[in-house]
């Protein structure tokens, strides 16, 4: 498997050998901005692509008339989730870009499906709600001195867990169930939110210098994009009011 937070570098990059502080300083500011340029840039073409999609009457027609189509507008953000994992050394970074931007259209043809299921105003409320407890959970991670790596095994660990669990619901069909999950799966992403941005932070010092680092910024982006859509989608299940 493809590594893209190890980028086959060993040992001290040299490259940040007597490079003043405060030029890596600015330079790490610099890398920071651009990994939330992009995750909020894919955030913002996701919702444009949801509305229009809703609006236009498609995506009730599409998504909810049956058939192939509707699945593989669903499996196809996660294919290429796993394309930019498994190839991410070996694809350009316009090569990634690309597949960025069409991931976000992706999903945003596979969430507008929550407008035909929550108003618009419970989204709207959540959406914000959700943008302020990442943008305090993302701060928290960049600034914070304590080291969260020790988190990421648990983290993971849990996500997978939510989502066999999430499986299983599907055939019991338990509000209940569905409830612990929602609260899990929130706590989890936000949890993911703090531990990538600090990682995203540390892969900066490691690869300052090299020409993977505009790689590391589409791929920290799409961390970020997929703790904030997850974390949102959870706290949608809570806040949002149905039709």
């Amino acid at each position: 498997m493809a590594n893209w937070q190890d980028p086959q570098t060993t040992g001290v990059n040299t490259a940040t050998v007597g490079v003043p502080r405060a030029a890596r300083d600015v330079g790490l500011r610099s890398h920071m901005l651009k990994v939330y340029n992009y995750m909020a840039s894919g955030v913002l073409l996701t919702g444009i692509v949801s509305l229009l999609f809703f609006s236009s009457g498609y995506a009730e027609q599409i998504m909810l008339g049956g058939g192939i189509l509707p699945w593989i507008i669903i499996l196809s953000p996660l294919a290429i989730v796993f394309a930019m994992s498994f190839g991410v050394n070996r694809m350009a970074t316009s090569t990634l870009q690309m597949l960025f931007w069409a991931f976000a259209t992706l999903m945003g043809l596979s969430m507008s499906t929550l407008f035909l299921v929550y108003t618009g105003t419970s989204i709207a409320q959540t959406f914000f709600a959700t943008a302020a407890a990442f943008l305090g959970l993302s701060l928290y991670g960049y600034t914070t001195k304590r080291d969260l790596s020790g988190f990421g095994t648990f983290l993971i660990m849990g996500v997978v867990g939510l989502l066999v669990a999430m499986l299983i619901n599907m055939f019991l069909q338990s509000s209940a169930m569905a409830l612990a999950i929602s609260a899990i799966g929130v706590l989890l992403f936000a949890g993911l939110t703090a531990y990538d941005t600090q990682r995203i932070k540390s892969m900066y010092i490691q690869l300052q210098g090299s020409e993977f680092l505009g790689k590391a910024a589409i791929m920290g982006a799409l961390s970020l994009y997929l703790d904030f859509i997850n974390m949102f989608q959870f706290l949608l299940s809570f806040m949002g009011n149905r039709r």
